[in-house]
């Protein structure tokens, strides 16, 4: 039987995840804060549970050690987006709100990437994915947000760089764009439903090759510039 971890598997595009896993089939490990409180995800039976705080490396830690098992498909999904936008703008950025988004889109997902790296190699298929934004693309200047936007491009560079030891390994690693998602951080006027967004996302981890140099792509197979 496939598995697969997912992290901020609370609701949202996490939620979805576990929901598409779990009735397709794969052993599901839900992780986030509290999972004894998220009633949806407990809802959907049939999964296992785990409580994760990628603020804290010793919780990824401590959860990597309880899971002593091969996992297939590992998707560091949790994130945040900072503060109200005004506080994200150049003049008036607040530095400590700004360190706290790091802590969670960048080096949390970076030490869970790690800390699940040898589950994978024991897996069969081998595949890290890992939920980024178009907005962490240079290329794209729409401006503003400017905390949520450096700690997606330094979590795109972050992975861009060890995609190369990861291959050596063995291991597929993927950075997405899930687009923009009718999600709590996305709103009820985002383009698309979590149901679509997570059907394209598992399409493309499937197909996921091991290469030092992995693209950028949205939930449909589109590339995206860096």
């Amino acid at each position: 039987m496939s598995s697969v971890l997912i992290t901020g598997a609370n609701r949202g595009i996490g939620l979805e995840f576990a929901r598409q896993y779990a009735a397709s089939g794969w052993t599901v490990h839900a992780a986030c804060r509290q999972p004894h409180s998220a009633g949806e995800l407990n809802a959907l039976g049939g999964i296992r549970l785990h409580e994760i705080d990628v603020t804290d490396h010793n919780s990824i830690d401590a959860l990597a050690a309880k899971i002593d098992e091969p996992i297939d498909v590992v998707i560091a999904n949790a994130g945040v987006m900072g503060p109200r936008s005004d506080q994200q703008s150049f003049g008036s950025f607040d530095y400590e709100a700004w360190r706290a988004v790091m802590e969670v889109n960048l080096y949390g997902t970076v030490h869970t990437c790690e800390a699940f790296t040898p589950h994978l190699e024991k897996g069969d298929q081998k595949k890290l994915a890992v939920l980024s934004s178009k907005m962490g693309s240079i290329a794209d200047t729409s401006g503003g947000l400017a905390h949520y936007r450096t700690s997606k491009t330094a979590l795109n560079m972050a992975i861009m760089a060890s995609a190369a030891g990861l291959a050596q390994k063995g291991i597929a690693a993927g950075i997405f764009h899930p687009g923009w998602v009718q999600t709590d951080m996305g709103g009820p006027s985002a383009l698309i439903t979590t149901e679509e967004c997570v059907t394209g996302l598992r399409q493309q981890i499937a197909g996921l090759p091991v290469t030092a140099k992995p693209d950028f792509l949205t939930f449909d197979g589109e590339v995206l510039p860096w």
